[in-house]
């Protein structure tokens, strides 16, 4: 199969389950301890695309979590095929710091592919995002889901979608 290699960062606030997202996705496993990311990890997972004859391997970079990028963090994001933005759905801020971060990666390098995910699902009575402000954000990103780390909802779905956009901006020479 012809391989192809994309960088995706992953962002979000602190504490929104970034971390977390990308070891469901990548190892299928969920811890309950909360480990701080410091700087960037750096992960690998290839997905295969037997349709199109293709591998994808995603070198995956889960960025500390903030409301809002320094130089460093910006540094980090340079060169991405696309993101993985991922939000609280038990603290409704963490959303306005998905629309922050989103705006300023627009500004510095322009449009990507990227995806959604409203992350928690497990914890879905408790939820600060109501079902209009998920919808509303939802059609602002394209590419939006219900997601849980802890139980593995919707994860593999979104990031082999992500997968799937980052080929089709390729195929298009974007």
């Amino acid at each position: 199969m012809t391989p192809l290699t994309s960088k995706v960062c992953v962002v979000g606030d602190f504490a929104v389950g970034k971390t977390s997202v990308v070891e469901r996705f990548v190892t299928n496993h969920f811890s309950e301890e909360y480990l701080s990311t410091v700087g960037v990890k750096i992960d690998t997972k290839e997905i295969d695309f037997p349709t199109l004859g293709m591998t994808h391997k995603l070198v995956i970079w889960d960025v500390a979590g903030t409301e809002e990028f320094g130089a460093r963090e910006m540094a980090y994001l340079r060169g991405a095929s696309g993101y993985i933005y991922v939000a609280d759905g038990t603290r409704a801020a963490t959303l306005k710091a998905i629309e922050r971060l989103h705006k300023q990666i627009l500004e510095a390098y322009g449009a990507a592919p990227g995806v959604l995910l409203v992350n928690k699902r497990d914890l879905e009575p408790d939820w600060e995002v109501s079902d209009e402000r998920f919808d509303a954000i939802a059609t602002r990103f394209g590419n939006a889901y219900r997601t849980s780390a802890k139980t593995g909802d919707d994860v593999d779905q979104a990031i082999t979608r992500l997968a799937e956009l980052i080929i089709d901006n390729d195929m298009r020479g974007g």
